[in-house]
């Protein structure tokens, strides 16, 4: 990028369009979804406590040394990535705060997740505080997987490109019908992943080969995981169907999220299969941050505001 480029860029901030602003909504999502991918390498490389304390890397020291070797190196960088995620956080911040007209909504959604960004930071302190302890390490992936969601809801709402769909000629009772299928899929969606957490911490990738595992039985935990997979697949099929048929305002996200969680499934059942390789965990979890960009893409995409058909231009 030139300089003038880059100065053009910045000084967007003094009074920031709504592509500006939906750019930078895009910039904070795609953040939060490396910081997944980047999480995930720490714990298959067993680097969770290359850096063993918080908020420093070693006592007395914020770096890491040589002797640490490479999951010193691993760990450093994931932490390094919080100030990525900061910088992007607050520039996503002030150009919601400077928009105008004022977007309170798009205000207390930048908010959220530039407040969250440090707030996940002290959670990632606290794994390493408790040596990886699985329950802690769950919350740590879900506090990420929250500020995605949140981070995908500003996306969509800031998109210059949205229009208002006109209200559906399905009957009303549909219309709610989707609507609640909706937000039961978008519930179901956090189950599965949490209860993948669930089967990570009985599995073989602990973040380091000190750390203890939950205690469940791999196989037990797993199939409750498949269980609620598969439930979330049937629901989001009817939910396609019914979209489709009435053509309602959803059905694109109703498609888009069945599309993902197939894609998810095969990664799932293939990894499984193949005895859980490295690459394919970390590509898995990158699943997760995708099924839930999905998942809120459908919500906010099907309780979003219609107008009639005779009031629109």
């Amino acid at each position: 990028m030139s300089t003038q480029s880059l100065s053009q860029s910045w000084g967007g901030f003094r009074a920031p369009t709504r592509v500006f602003l939906y750019r930078w909504a895009i910039a904070n999502l795609a953040a939060n979804i490396l910081l997944v991918v980047t999480g995930g390498a720490v714990r298959v490389t067993d680097s969770g406590l290359g850096c063993p304390t918080w908020p420093q890397c070693t006592s007395g020291s914020l770096t890491p040394h040589a002797a640490m070797g490479i999951h010193g190196v691993i760990e450093f960088g994931n932490r390094m990535l919080t100030w990525v995620l900061v910088v992007v956080a607050v520039g996503a911040w002030v150009a919601a705060m400077r928009y105008r007209p004022m977007d309170r909504l798009a205000r207390r959604l930048a908010t959220g997740v530039a407040l969250g960004v440090p707030l996940q930071a002290v959670v990632g302190g606290v794994t390493v505080l408790t040596n990886l302890n699985p329950w802690v390490v769950s919350f740590h992936f879900l506090a990420t997987i929250l500020i995605i969601s949140l981070a995908t809801w500003l996306v969509f709402h800031t998109n210059p490109a949205r229009e208002h769909d006109t209200a559906p000629d399905a009957p009303a009772v549909v219309t709610r019908l989707a609507i609640a299928a909706s937000w039961v899929v978008y519930a179901l969606t956090w189950v599965t992943i949490y209860l993948g957490t669930v089967v990570t911490g009985s599995g073989p990738h602990a973040g380091d080969i000190k750390s203890h595992r939950n205690g469940l039985e791999p196989t037990q935990s797993t199939q409750l995981h498949v269980d609620a997979v598969w439930t979330l697949v049937g629901i989001s099929i009817g939910l396609i169907l019914v979209t489709v048929v009435a053509k309602l305002p959803s059905r694109r996200a109703a498609i888009t999220f069945g599309g993902v969680i197939v894609l998810q499934g095969l990664i799932g059942y293939i990894q499984y299969a193949a005895g859980l390789p490295e690459w394919m965990v970390v590509l898995h979890m990158f699943g997760s941050a995708l099924l839930m960009v999905g998942a809120t893409y459908l919500l906010v995409s099907a309780t979003r505001p219609t107008e009639p058909a005779a009031t629109k231009a």
